[in-house]
């Protein structure tokens, strides 16, 4: 799956032509950001995507770019390529989430019609001056391929080539295509580039196709099955990772269960023996553990504005994660054109009164007064991480004349999102969030002035109590990180979200018990600091993920330029931000549920 792209070619393309077969086949080839189909909506859109007899097939031109840079593209005709002489075709009308994903559907030109076969026949001629020349052996040296669908089909194929010398390059001008139908709908495409001519300043270079039809006995309902890669996805080390998670959590839910039961049990008698004792035999007592900090643990975290529109925020990013799992392993969710990132941001968008409702709540029982201003921070946080990381790879975009690059209008449609829905919504959750559950219902009563905390050994400090709580997490999502990452950045359609679903749920149940390991030892130190300790402690996981992403970025993918470099690593540091976020949220959430248990069930005076 790492092989140089010249070598795959020798490999698996014959010597006379460029045949692109199924991604389960060449599976480099496979596009993770082209196409998505739900089954059940494939019903509802099987009657759309009927054809009559000699009805006109659209070939929809989209981009071309580098092979080893996925998100480097460009418009087909930005290269000196010559579209066919039939006009009737306007643009394709593009979603959000194309906008948002490059996708630039020109119509090709091309004159082709159901069942009606088209012998080879040129469509148009290149004048190939020394400039256009330059264009296309620029394309070859650099491995240029481009992608094309027929019926919401992709369909790949590449520039050129050049000679095992690298002082000839060769333009492919013929392509063949073949479509399989069942019934009066469109099941299969495939593409064979053959017609090699050799690249010379001042000629004619005559561009042709033709179109062939098979009868097929592919379900429509299953055409999209060949893009998939079960052997990649389903490779034994993926089951593999998923098992030795799994018994990582069972044995850290085992151990914590263990453990804490064991010490809390003791301490628990040793607090009721000190309960029948007067006030001189406890006041010459040994008194020390997390009984002594019962009236500054439920102390307000420092800077509450801020921490409490991170909890909202984090329990906003878990319910748009868990919400777009569900839906995908429902649907059958395959990445059609721009439908996953739609669906995340309309998903986004609803769940704002979660964001509200546990930020608001938290604010109002710590003391906050600043109610709205904590509202606005909580409901453009993330999109503001979003927007600033997006709109300064844009200027490289625009610099680059990219396809990436995001249109005014796109632009103009998120920040009306954000305005006119997340922001009204946020507000709502807000009001509930404060009402319902704002009022401070802490089982112990907080000290006028704060205790001082003890002098500790160095690995209880906060600090490193930090930096060592996402190892663990991190550890149970490591493998499925590399799926994941060679889904997006790579050319893999990622189809598992059973798998997906499996890894989150771990990953809240290995976090939850790490932050509570964390929070008992370092109030037993009677430090009450656990707050932020926990959210950060939970959220470090992130870090790890970016540093992993460097690894994967050097070592498993061949990646250049200054365009792909920028997004790869704004994105993973905005992917990275979302899971440490929620990461602490969650982490947050479950040692507070713990904190209040076991002050709830000591008696305190």
């Amino acid at each position: 799956g790492e092989c140089d792209h010249v070598e795959c070619q020798r490999k698996y393309i014959p010597a006379n032509k460029h045949h692109f077969p199924p991604p389960s086949k060449f599976h480099k080839l496979s596009n993770s950001l082209c196409m998505k189909t739900s089954r059940t909506r494939l019903s509802v859109l099987a009657f759309l995507l009927q054809y009559t007899e000699k009805e006109e097939v659209v070939l929809w031109m989209n981009t071309v770019g580098p092979y080893h840079n996925r998100q480097e593209t460009y418009k087909y005709f930005s290269l000196p390529f010559c579209a066919g002489s039939k006009k009737t075709i306007s643009h394709y009308h593009e979603t959000l989430g194309e906008a948002l994903q490059g996708v630039e559907l020109e119509f090709s030109g091309l004159d082709i019609k159901f069942k009606e076969e088209v012998m080879q026949t040129t469509y148009c001629e290149i004048d190939l001056d020394k400039a256009k020349r330059d264009a296309f052996v620029y394309a070859i040296k650099n491995h240029y391929w481009y992608q094309m669908y027929i019926d919401d089909l992709p369909i790949w194929g590449i520039v050129g080539e050049a000679d095992e010398n690298g002082e000839d390059h060769y333009l492919w001008t013929y392509k063949k295509l073949e479509i399989g139908f069942n019934g009066n709908r469109i099941v299969d495409v495939n593409l064979t580039s053959e017609g090699k001519v050799r690249l010379v300043p001042n000629t004619k270079i005559p561009m042709s196709y033709s179109v062939k039809w098979k009868k097929s006995d592919v379900k429509f309902e299953d055409r999209f099955d060949k893009y998939l890669d079960p052997s990649f996805f389903q490779h034994r080390i993926h089951w593999f990772s998923i098992f030795n998670s799994f018994m990582m959590v069972i044995f850290l839910v085992g151990l914590v269960s263990m453990i804490l039961m064991r010490t809390l049990r003791k301490d628990y008698a040793r607090y009721s023996k000190e309960e029948e004792m007067d006030d001189m035999d406890r006041d010459l007592g040994d008194e020390y553990g997390w009984k002594q900090v019962h009236g500054d643990v439920f102390r307000p975290s420092s800077h509450p504005l801020i921490f409490s529109s991170l909890i909202g925020s984090g329990c906003q990013i878990f319910s748009v994660s868990l919400i777009v799992i569900i839906v995908a392993m429902v649907e059958d969710l395959y990445t059609e054109r721009g439908s996953m990132l739609s669906t995340a941001i309309f998903v986004y968008a609803a769940t704002s009164p979660v964001n509200g409702y546990f930020g608001g709540s938290l604010y109002a029982k710590q003391g906050g007064r600043r109610w709205i201003k904590q509202m606005f921070i909580g409901a453009f946080m993330i999109p503001a991480m979003v927007c600033g990381t997006a709109f300064f790879i844009n200027f490289i975009a625009i610099y680059y004349h990219a396809s990436r690059a995001i249109p005014f209008g796109t632009m103009v449609a998120v920040c009306c999102i954000c305005f006119f829905v997340i922001l009204p919504l946020n507000l709502v959750g807000t009001i509930l969030g404060r009402n319902l559950s704002g009022q401070p219902n802490f089982p112990c009563r907080v000290n006028a002035v704060p205790r001082p905390i003890p002098e500790k050994k160095w690995f209880m400090e906060p600090a490193v109590i930090v930096c060592l709580g996402g190892i663990l997490p991190f550890g149970s999502i490591f493998i499925e990180m590399y799926f994941i990452f060679t889904s997006f950045w790579a050319y893999k359609i990622y189809y598992v979200y059973g798998f997906m679903m499996l890894v989150l749920v771990i990953l809240c149940i290995v976090t939850v018990c790490v932050t509570i390991v964390c929070t008992y030892f370092l109030l037993n130190a009677e430090d009450y600091r656990w707050q932020w300790t926990s959210f950060l402690s939970a959220a470090s996981t992130a870090v790890y993920v970016y540093m992993y992403s460097f690894y994967y970025y050097f070592f498993k993918t061949k990646m250049y330029g200054l365009f792909q470099t920028s997004f790869y690593f704004g994105y993973m540091a905005v992917f990275s931000t979302a899971l440490g976020i929620m990461c602490g949220a969650v982490g947050y959430m479950g040692t507070s549920a713990f904190v209040r248990k076991i002050y709830t069930n000591v008696k305190i005076d």
